[in-house]
This record gives C-alpha cells, structure tokens and sequence, in this order.
C-alpha cells in the first residue's frame, strides 16, 4: 500500500490507495487548477479563451480515440466522421426542432455512438490495418451523405447555423460565456474516461489491446468489449461535435476531413497512447505549437511580406509531421511519460536515487 504515494505518505485502506486524488496536496491542487480555469475568461481575451475552448473539444475527441486505440488496440482514421454526426445531429435538433441544448448534446453523442456501433461491426472478423479501413469508411461515408442525399435535412455543403444554447434567461453567444459550458462537460467527460480505465470494462479493453487470443481463453467477450469500445469512442466524438456546432455556430461538411482524423491520431502519439492526461498533453501540446506558429507567421508578414503566406501555409504542416516524427524516434511513449517520470521523482524525494 501506498507505493504510488510522496515518500512519508501511507494509505491504510484499499479505497484511499486507489483513490484518483488521496493526498491533501493533490485535493489543494485540484482545487485550485479548478478555480483558476473557472477564472480563466476573466483574465484573458478571446482569443486565448477561444484556443483552450478548442482543446477542450478536441480533447474529447482524442480522448475517445484514446480509449477506443489506446487501450482497445483498435485503430480508427474515422473519428472526425463520428464528430460530424454528433455536430449535424446536435445543430439540426437545436436549428431544426428548438430542442435545448441539453437535451441536444446527449442526443448527438448517442447518434454518433449507434453509428459508431455500425461501423465497429467489422472489428467481429478483421483487426489491424483492415480495421483502419474499415473506420477509413466511415470518414468518406458520412461527410457524403450529409453533403447530398441528407441535403433537405442537413442543408447539404452550405453551412448549417445553430442557434446560441441559452439557460435560464442567459445566451452563451461569446467565447467566454461558451466556456461555461465546454469546460464542465470536458471535465466531466475526463474524469469518467479515467475512472472507465480503472473498471472492468477497461482492463478488459486492455487485455484485448495486448493479445485477444489469449483475452479470449480467459473468457473476455472480445465482440461485445470491442463494439463497446467503437461506440463510447463514437460518443465522445459525437459530443465533441454538437460543442463544436454551438461554438462556431455554423457548421459545414468541410469542417470534418480526413486529414483532422490523422491529426487526431497524431495528438494521441504525442500525448502517449493509452493515457488520460496523455490525450489532454497532445491535443494542448499540437494546438499551443500551431496558434504559436500562426502567430509567428503574422509577425513575419511585416518583415518579409513576400515569404509570409507562404510560410503560414505550409509551417503548420511541416512542423505536425516534424514533431511527430521526433517523438516516435525519442519519446514514442508521448508526453505521459514524461509526466509519469516527474511524478515518479516527485513521490521518491529527497530519496531520488
């Protein structure tokens, strides 16, 4: 008991060891990183408010490739197809039928999680890089049919507007109002994405990552915990999706190539696969880098205005592969690692050796 714990810390039941916040200091700590994000918008403007509302949201869509890849084993190049429909099922409940957006949200996340289901079919008779075909898909499938035999419904490759979500008299039409709403569910939706690694559920998950055969033997339904995992990795991304649609507001087709999918597995392999705070580091890691370039880029505009748009066009890019490439080669456990190797010292202090 306690091996986890700062030198000088103890836990004297099963309950306490297992606990995801067991110290004093990990609850101060909590309270406070919480307080200061519900403080957040107050202290900075828009567009720093609107870069962390859009970690938030592609974070939940990296954390359900996260459980669906990291510890399924399942690989998916579909997931911005799973967003598209909780983003067309949210905006068209909220645009279409009035339907308030708490009503909305989980409706366009259990959308995506039944055609997440549809798709994970496959995953019964095929595994590896037949199943990323089989989720590649997907991801040419449903942007299509939005696009144009759903056209009457989802007003096709023109945008769809979305109302603003209102609650209680208040509209949430700004940055930082929506980050009222972003940062709960994505918060919430961490800490059960936690919890699900430390059921069950998620060791069986990860016990069909590491060798389904031998999962199999030992009596793990690979079928059922294989389409659970497509279908709460669709969830996710189908909530990503509908805040996605009340965020921007308008939505398009275009919004969900496959290229974001890639991205989304790039997140994953510089966070660290398999691990919660990994999809948090990646998402915030990649998107941090990408507003600084972008920012850089405007900067050189001013001094070499011939080379400027052409840097910015091609920078990010360049430094998404660059940096992936990096981390395969030095860091192919992602950030988490390095989390967990400061944490490790932490604990052992002042007996680091």
């Amino acid at each position: 008991m306690g091996a986890y714990c700062p030198c000088g810390t103890r836990n004297f039941n099963y309950k306490k060891d297992m606990a995801i916040v067991r110290t004093p200091f990990h609850w101060a700590a909590l309270v406070i990183l919480l307080l200061l994000l519900f403080l957040f918008p107050t202290f900075f403007g828009g567009v720093l408010v609107n870069l962390v509302n859009e970690i938030a949201i592609i974070t939940l869509a990296v954390m359900g490739l996260n459980i669906l890849t990291g510890l399924c084993g399942q690989i998916s190049l579909g997931q911005s197809a799973f967003m598209c429909v909780g983003a067309y099922t949210t905006g068209i409940l909220a645009a279409t039928y009035n339907i308030h957006f708490l009503v909305a949200l989980p409706c366009g996340a259990l959308g995506a999680g039944i055609i997440g289901l549809v798709f994970g079919l496959p995953s019964v008779k095929i595994k590896g890089f037949y199943i990323a075909m089989a989720t590649l898909a997907a991801q040419f499938i449903i942007p299509a049919l939005i696009a144009t035999p759903l056209e009457f419904i989802t007003n096709g490759s023109n945008s769809l507007r979305i109302p603003s979500p209102e609650l209680g008299g208040i509209v949430f039409n700004s940055p930082q109002s929506m980050f009222y709403i972003i940062i709960p569910i994505t918060v919430i939706m961490v800490f059960f994405a936690e919890n699900l690694t430390r059921t069950g559920i998620g060791r069986a998950f990860v016990a069909i990552r590491d060798d389904d055969l031998a999962a199999d033997v030992m009596g793990i339904d690979i079928f059922r915990y294989k389409l659970l995992a497509f279908f709460v990795c669709a969830v996710y991304a189908g909530m990503a999706g509908g805040l996605w649609a009340y965020w921007l507001r308008s939505i398009n087709p275009d919004h969900f190539h496959l290229h974001e999918s890639i991205k989304f597995l790039g997140m994953l392999v510089v966070g660290g696969m398999g691990s919660i705070p990994g999809a948090v580091f990646g998402v915030s890691f990649l998107l941090f880098m990408d507003y600084f370039v972008r920012e850089f880029g405007m900067q050189m505009s001013t001094f070499f205005p011939m080379w400027a748009p052409a840097f910015q066009q091609a920078s990010v890019p360049l430094l998404y592969g660059l940096v992936i490439v990096l981390f395969l080669i030095f860091e192919p456990r992602g950030l988490a690692h390095r989390w967990t190797v400061l944490k490790s010292s932490y604990r052992l202090r002042p007996f680091s050796y």
